[in-house]
């Protein structure tokens, strides 16, 4: 037994010698300025460093930053959000009011998460690689419900709801073929471009998603008058419309769900850790139904992948890449390269020399005039003006794709069309053509025209004159005397030949 112990002490005198050596701490991660060990050279570069103090634990703060790595992948995208929560949480009594109201909903709640299933993944990956927190990444849920076709009261639209001047000011795109703030990626790389900024200029979260929906300049005048005030000037006290009262609960209830889904006796789809989607290079302009076929996808797919798309055709210099399912993006990239059954797109771009009606482009583009409208989003009794750029039948003759400039900076511009009607006045002695083109603001060569006389002819007192006027200048430009029985004509009547409609 003596034997024994004295071999047991023996080898933990060893062991205590090999710990000397190699459990020794590095200085690698402190913060000391004063270090003077050599650089290794090469060919000492293979010994491994040996540390020469005591080992340290690692600050929490050190590991929420990730200068730790976790050992292993998290197995889906819900518990790498988790994961990321960076956020102070809101004890607030519309918290728990809105976490009533979401676990009330389970299909609601379901049919927002099925949909962010596609675009999840991508916003999750920009706040890591932005080191934002990933709460943000459940912000559509309030914003849209994670519709990127979702338009507001206020027109501000897409995913991230994006008003039109805040979207320019974020370069999103917004012309007559597309509209960036539907787009996947530019707008949600505008959207965290924008709560970085309102970061930067409130330091608080909370307040920044304030700005966000209320805007940063109403957020700053409210923090201004609660310090004249003397009070605080925290999210919670401040003086603010409801919709941006309940804007940080809804986002804390979304949170706490997505935390814990069991307390709320919620489900979340399964959403796996991996892309949902990639970007795929267009080279030439193609129809959105063929680009659809030759990835193998359904249109519905292709659009939600696509959303800023609202023409029937892309202009690759204006859309150099789209988005398909990553299985599928191979798949088109095979059959772009094969395709030989004709024009990759039907459709092109008519850039208008002049003012037109709709029905004068139709005739020129050989177009059903209800088509044209539609297409191009041109309401009834409305003139398009020149300069507008429309999408039209591209013909079989045609191999030119559209320009940069044109596919970039498109706009259609329209004008109200006159609606006239045929209206009968009685001359008073000495009228004129002149004189009763000045009194209803026409043209007297139109008069002229109307009545089959010269523009020099002088009327006589009691005379019937035919005028086409304005629908709402009939009205206002009542004088007492009877017009006549004149009939409510069609849209124009008899106008003059240089605007005949």
């Amino acid at each position: 037994m003596k034997l024994l112990h004295i071999a047991c002490l023996a080898g933990l005198l060893w062991l205590t010698g090999c710990a000397t050596q190699v459990g020794a701490p590095s200085t690698a991660g402190t913060d000391s300025p004063t270090s003077t060990a050599p650089a290794p050279t090469p060919e000492a570069s293979h010994t491994p460093s040996i540390p020469s103090g005591p080992l340290l634990p690692i600050a929490p703060a050190r590991a929420s930053r990730l200068e730790v790595m976790p050992l292993f992948t998290p197995s889906d995208l819900w518990d790498r959000i988790r994961r990321g929560f960076a956020m102070p949480d809101l004890q607030h009594e519309l918290v728990q009011d809105r976490e009533q109201w979401y676990a009330n909903r389970p299909d609601y709640m379901q049919r927002m998460t099925e949909r962010s299933r596609k675009y999840l993944f991508h916003i999750v990956e920009e706040l890591e690689r932005r080191g934002m927190p990933t709460e943000l990444a459940l912000l559509p849920y309030i914003e849209s419900a994670f519709n990127p076709q979702a338009v507001s009261t206020a027109k501000a639209a897409g995913m991230w709801q994006f008003m039109p001047a805040t979207g320019n000011y974020f370069d999103l795109k917004q012309n007559a073929f597309r509209d960036d703030r539907r787009d996947v990626l530019a707008s949600t790389r505008a959207a965290l471009d924008y709560l970085q900024k309102l970061h930067g200029m409130f330091g608080d979260w909370h307040l920044a998603l304030a700005a966000y929906n209320w805007g940063e300049g109403s957020v700053s005048r409210a923090i201004a008058r609660n310090q004249k005030a003397g009070r605080g000037t925290g999210y919670t006290d401040l003086t603010m419309p409801a919709e941006t009262r309940m804007y940080v609960p809804k986002l804390q209830a979304v949170k706490n769900i997505v935390a814990d889904p069991q307390a709320f006796r919620t489900e979340l789809p399964l959403i796996e850790n991996h892309p949902y989607f990639q970007t795929v290079d267009i080279t030439r302009d193609i129809d959105v139904a063929l680009a659809a076929r030759l990835a193998d996808v359904q249109l519905e797919d292709f659009r939600a992948l696509n959303p800023s798309l609202h023409k029937p055709v892309i202009l690759a210099a204006g859309t150099p890449q789209i988005l398909l399912p990553w299985d599928n993006a191979k798949v088109f990239e095979r059959n772009f390269a094969a395709y030989n059954e004709g024009q990759y797109a039907s459709w092109t771009v008519w850039t208008l020399p002049s003012t037109m009606s709709t029905a004068e482009v139709a005739r020129r583009v050989g177009m059903d005039e209800a088509e044209l409208r539609n297409i191009n989003r041109i309401p009834p009794r409305m003139l398009v003006k020149a300069g507008s750029a429309l999408i039209v039948p591209r013909s079989n003759t045609a191999h030119a794709d559209v320009t940069e400039k044109v596919a970039d900076n498109g706009q259609i511009a329209l004008a109200p069309e006159i609606v006239t009607r045929r209206t009968v006045v009685r001359a008073s002695k000495g009228d004129t053509v002149a004189s009763l083109a000045r009194r209803h603001r026409v043209s007297p060569a139109n008069v002229a025209d109307w009545n089959d006389v010269k523009a020099s002819a002088a009327f006589k007192a009691g005379q019937q004159v035919v005028l086409y006027l304005p629908v709402r200048a009939v009205v206002s430009k009542a004088t007492g005397r009877s017009p006549g029985k004149g009939t409510p004509g069609k849209r124009g009547g008899k106008p003059s030949k240089a605007k005949r409609r």
